[in-house]
């Protein structure tokens, strides 16, 4: 891929820590984040959200991919045993509810999220700004 350099609208990839803010970017219309909030303690999902409402603005996306849980329960027993696998690693890891993730976009300035099942037991969240 050409990183976005033939796309004037399309920035190359940034590496943030999303727990440092403010973020060292500019305004955006859409994050993506593919397989992150669950390998990664809570506070980084916190600090993704609130990342992501100081650079979105109205009506910008903040798109959202891996494996969740609903209402407490994983979306396949494979989630489930992935779950207890990234827990045995760091405690502070596991499988997110989307009503938990739900919850503190809400309190930041996003909608309530498009869900899309994907392959592999994945769901993709589309949330909104405000």
């Amino acid at each position: 891929m050409d990183g976005g350099r033939d796309r004037p609208n399309i920035l190359a990839p940034l590496r943030i820590d999303v727990t440092d803010l403010p973020w060292p970017a500019g305004k955006a219309t859409a994050i993506v984040c593919l397989n992150m909030i669950h390998i990664a303690p809570w506070s980084a999902a916190e600090g993704l959200i609130q990342g992501a409402e100081s650079i979105l603005g109205q009506g910008g996306v903040l798109f959202l991919y891996g494996p969740y849980r609903r209402k407490g329960q994983p979306t396949a027993s494979s989630n489930e045993t992935f779950d207890e696998q990234l827990r045995s690693r760091n405690r502070d890891w596991g499988l997110r509810n989307v009503e938990d993730v739900t919850r503190y976009a809400k309190l930041h300035g996003f909608g309530l999220p498009e869900i899309h099942e994907m392959p592999a037991n994945n769901l993709s969240l589309v949330f909104r700004r405000q």
